[in-house]
C-alpha cells in the first residue's frame, strides 16, 4: 500500500512540472529582453477591469523573481569602501610633520636663492674699480656708465669664459730694457698646421709631421728682423712636441700661443690680435686659412698651404718681402697688407723689385754721368755700366743679415755640445719639479713649486767666448724709400 500511494505522489508531481514548463514562455537569447515588456496601456474606450485581468494571469507568473540592477554580481575588482567618506577637512591638515618641515625648508630655501640672485646683480651694478678698469684698458670716460650698462658688461665678460682666450695679454710687455725700440719693431704671428708643418696618417706608421722645405732657415733668418711668435689652433699638448723639435735651443721662436689662446667667433676658431698686447700696426699674421683672421683681416696674409710636396718653396719666397718691411720700417704694415691680398706675394714683389732696381741704375746714370775720360772713351766704350751701380740700401742689408746669418749657424754648431748640455740641465730641473703626489701638486698650483734636490748638479760653466744671444744687426736709418705699393 505504501508503494502505491508513493507512485501516486511521484505521478502527480511530475504531472505538475510538465504541466509548469509548458505554460511557462521560451527565455530570449538577448540579454536586454530578460525583463519582460511592460503591458500596452488600456484604450479610453475599454473598460478596464483590475480583478479581470489579474484572474486571466496564471499565479505562476506572478510569482516569478524580477532581476535587478543589485541582485547580478558585481565584476569590480576593488569595490569602494563605503565606510570611506570624504569629511571635506583639506590636505594640508593631513600633511604630518616631517612633511610641513621639508615644505617650510623649500619654501626658505627659494626664498634665499631669490634674494641672493637679487643682491647679486644689485652688486654686479657697482661703480666702476680702479684695477677692473686697468684689466679692461678702460677709462671712466669710455667705460659703461649705467647700473643696467655695468651689469650687462660683467655678466657679458662672466659668460665669456668660455669663448674668450684665457688671459687678457697673451703675450708679455716689451719693456724697453730687454727690447730697445731700435730691435725688432714688428711681430711675426706663424702658424702650424700647413704653413710650416704638414701631418698625415694611416694605418701603418699612424699619424706622422713633417717638415716644409726651408722651414729651418726661415726661422733662424727671420728672427734677425722679427719678434717671431708661433700662433697656432692646435692644443699644447700636440703642439709643444712639434715646436721643440723646430727650434731645439729656443734661439727663434720667443713666444708660442695654442687653441686655448684663441676666441671662437660665430662657431668660428679666430685669432683675436686684441689680445695680444701689442702695437696692431706693427703685426703681421700669416695663416693659410682666412677664417683665423676675421676680425683682423688687414694684419694678414693667407697664401696657400703646403700638402707634402718635397720641391715646396713658397714659405722660402716669402722672405725677400717681409725682410723689406723690417729694413724699410713703414710706420704701419696694414697698408702694405692690404694692397697684396689676393695676389701671388712673391711673384707681385720681385716684379716691384726688379723695377725699383731698374730705377735704381736709372738714377745712379743720370746723377754720375754715363761717359768718362777713362781709356775706353776713345774708342766709344764707357766705362759705366750696370754691373758697376751701387748696390741698392735693400740689397745691402739683405747681404748683411745673411752674413749674421751664417756666423749665428757656425756660432751654434761650434758649440753644439754646450747647448745640449745646458737643455739636458734645463730637463732635469723640471723633472726634478714636477709634483709627486696631491699635496705637491696643489701646491705648485697656489705658485709655490717645488724645490729641486741639492744633488743635481749645476749647469756648466760656457766655454770662452760663448755667448748666450748673437746681437741682432744694426736697424737701418730711415729713409724716404719705402717697399713697392701697388698702383
Amino acid at each position: 500500500m505504501f508503494s502505491a500511494a508513493s507512485k501516486c505522489v511521484s505521478r502527480r508531481v511530475l504531472f505538475q512540472s510538465t504541466r509548469y514548463l509548458a505554460q511557462k514562455p521560451p527565455k530570449s537569447p538577448n540579454p536586454s529582453s530578460t525583463f519582460p515588456p511592460p503591458p500596452p496601456p488600456p484604450s479610453a474606450t475599454q473598460n478596464h477591469d483590475p480583478n479581470e485581468t489579474e484572474a486571466s494571469v496564471p499565479s505562476e507568473q506572478l510569482k516569478e523573481p524580477v532581476l535587478t540592477r543589485s541582485s547580478v554580481p558585481s565584476l569590480d575588482f576593488s569595490p569602494p569602501d563605503p565606510t570611506e567618506q570624504r569629511t571635506g577637512a583639506s590636505s594640508r591638515d593631513s600633511l604630518s610633520s616631517t612633511d610641513r618641515q621639508r615644505r617650510a625648508f623649500a619654501r626658505a630655501a627659494f626664498g634665499l636663492f631669490t634674494l641672493g640672485i637679487g643682491l647679486q646683480v644689485a652688486y654686479m651694478g657697482r661703480e666702476w674699480e680702479l684695477e677692473e678698469l686697468q684689466m679692461k684698458k678702460m677709462t671712466l670716460n669710455n667705460a659703461p656708465a649705467g647700473r643696467w650698462e655695468r651689469t650687462k658688461s660683467r655678466y657679458s665678460e662672466m659668460f665669456s669664459y668660455f669663448s674668450d682666450p684665457v688671459m687678457p695679454e697673451l703675450l708679455p710687455p716689451r719693456t724697453a730694457a730687454q727690447y730697445p725700440p731700435s730691435a725688432k719693431p714688428y711681430t711675426l704671428l706663424l702658424s702650424v698646421d700647413d704653413l710650416i708643418v704638414t701631418s698625415t696618417w694611416d694605418r701603418q706608421h699612424g699619424w706622422r709631421t713633417a717638415k716644409r722645405p726651408g722651414v729651418d732657415y726661415f726661422l733662424a733668418y727671420l728672427s734677425q728682423f722679427y719678434e717671431v711668435v708661433i700662433f697656432t689652433t692646435q692644443y699644447s699638448y700636440t703642439a709643444m712636441p712639434i715646436l721643440d723639435k723646430l727650434d731645439r735651443y729656443n734661439f727663434y721662436i720667443e713666444h708660442r700661443l695654442f687653441r686655448e689662446h684663441t676666441r671662437s667667433h660665430n662657431g668660428e676658431v679666430v685669432k683675436d690680435l686684441s689680445y695680444l698686447n701689442r702695437d696692431l700696426s706693427k703685426v703681421i699674421l700669416l695663416d693659410t686659412h682666412p677664417e683665423h683672421a676675421a676680425t683682423h683681416p688687414d694684419n694678414a696674409l693667407i697664401i696657400p698651404g703646403w700638402k707634402g710636396d718635397t720641391k715646396d718653396n713658397g714659405l722660402v719666397a716669402m722672405i725677400p718681402f717681409l725682410e723689406s718691411i723690417a729694413i724699410y720700417k713703414p710706420e704701419d704694415v696694414r697698408p702694405i697688407l692690404k694692397a697684396y691680398q689676393g695676389q701671388n706675394i712673391p711673384l707681385e714683389y720681385a716684379k716691384r723689385e726688379a723695377e725699383g732696381k731698374q730705377k735704381h741704375v736709372e738714377n745712379w746714370k743720370q746723377n754720375k754721368g754715363s761717359t768718362s775720360n777713362s781709356f775706353g772713351s776713345f774708342f766709344g766704350v764707357s766705362s759705366r755700366s750696370t754691373q758697376n751701380a751701387p748696390p741698392t740700401y735693400l740689397e745691402q742689408k739683405r747681404k748683411e743679415a745673411q752674413q749674421q746669418y751664417l756666423e749665428e749657424q757656425a756660432h751654434i754648431a761650434k758649440n753644439k755640445d754646450y747647448l745640449e748640455s745646458l737643455l739636458k740641465h734645463e730637463q732635469d730641473v723640471m723633472a726634478a719639479q714636477a709634483p709627486s703626489n696631491l699635496w705637491e701638486m696643489i701646491e705648485t698650483m697656489r705658485g709655490n713649486p717645488k724645490v729641486p734636490d741639492a744633488n743635481i748638479p749645476p749647469p756648466p760653466p760656457p766655454p770662452p767666448g760663448m755667448g748666450f744671444m748673437i746681437p741682432p744687426p744694426q736697424p737701418a736709418p730711415v729713409q724716404a724709400q719705402t717697399p713697392p705699393k701697388s698702383s
